[in-house]
């Protein structure tokens, strides 16, 4: 037992294991004529096949990668009662900031308007919890969606950082567009609540020639400095900017993913299992006004998978 803000509260939770419902994978294409319209980009789905209503998780990979090289995160996620939409964003070319920010929120309106129409049957989006979330430059897009610079039908309910990059360093010509890093506690004013998971090694250089995957001035630190209440922050010490993908991501770009950033040296399913478990802990606490998952991390940070240090909870 322990105590969190006067409760006590008991230090057990299941969010770090798989969750006991049901899901699986899908693929729905742009050109896919079963979802009329088709979706502005393709996605891919990872759903729950137990019948009932879920909240929906808006997903955005990181710069230049797969949305698939995310598969274990995202089904541990779904497990726990959630539909994840993670669409691709761009193939071989990446899109100008401004221009992922906005295909996003297109993604958005498609699931306001159509994600009902491909999900099994049964199973039904919860609109009114719907979550933008979102890996390095796929985070820092989640939190632009959220502040305004693309428009959706969908009023966001909470907002999910992993290991967020706005750019390659701090000065404005290696930052991208939109610059939504201001410089000033609180900056953001965001109306919904806030989760952000760095990483350790995030700034650190894999090599001599290559330059840190979150570098600092513009990860991880600067998002959650301008955030404001209520908001979570957590870093994963020991593990580095891609150690939430699939051990194996395929192709070249899966292999170039696995050595262009400092990476831990611990088992990369620890590293899936804590950023999996502190967003649906957060989520819980936060959409179903279940704080026991939540209360017991921020009580004992020892039951998370990885070394947390540091973590913040603020709520007012």
């Amino acid at each position: 037992m322990a105590l969190v803000e006067g409760k006590t509260v008991l230090e057990t939770t299941n969010v770090f294991r798989e969750g006991d419902i049901k899901c699986k994978a899908m693929k729905v294409d742009d050109s896919s004529s079963s979802s009329s319209p088709s979706p502005p980009k393709p996605l891919l789905i990872y759903t729950p096949i137990v019948g009932g209503q879920y909240p929906v998780i808006l997903f955005c990979h990181g710069f230049y990668l797969r949305n698939s090289f995310y598969s274990h995160l995202l089904n541990h996620i779904a497990s726990h009662g959630y539909i994840l939409v993670a669409p691709q964003i761009y193939e071989w070319v990446p899109m100008l900031g401004i221009c992922e920010v906005k295909a996003a929120g297109e993604v958005a309106d498609w699931i306001a308007q159509k994600l009902e129409t491909v999900l099994p049957e049964n199973v039904k989006p919860n609109l009114d919890e719907f979550v933008m979330a979102g890996h390095s430059r796929g985070g820092k897009a989640a939190f632009a969606v959220a502040l305004g610079y693309a428009q959706t039908k969908l009023k966001i309910s909470a907002l999910v950082g992993i290991d967020p990059v706005a750019g390659t360093g701090k000065c404005s010509i290696s930052r991208t567009s939109p610059h939504i890093l201001k410089g000033y506690a609180g900056a953001f004013q965001l109306t919904m609540p806030v989760i952000i998971i760095g990483t350790g090694l995030g700034p650190q250089k894999a090599h001599c020639c290559t330059i840190p995957c979150a570098p600092d001035g513009v990860n991880h630190k600067e998002f959650f400095f301008e955030s404001n209440p209520p908001c979570a922050y957590f870093v994963t010490k020991d593990y580095g900017h891609m150690d939430m993908l699939d051990d194996n991501p395929e192709g070249v770009v899966g292999e170039l993913s696995n050595c262009m950033c400092k990476n831990g040296t611990d088992p990369r399913d620890l590293m899936r299992k804590t950023v999996g478990g502190l967003v649906v802990a957060f989520l819980r606490a936060h959409l179903n006004a279940n704080t026991k998952d939540l209360d017991a991390i921020l009580a004992n940070p020892s039951l998370a998978p990885t070394t947390l240090d540091p973590l913040h909870y603020v709520t007012a």
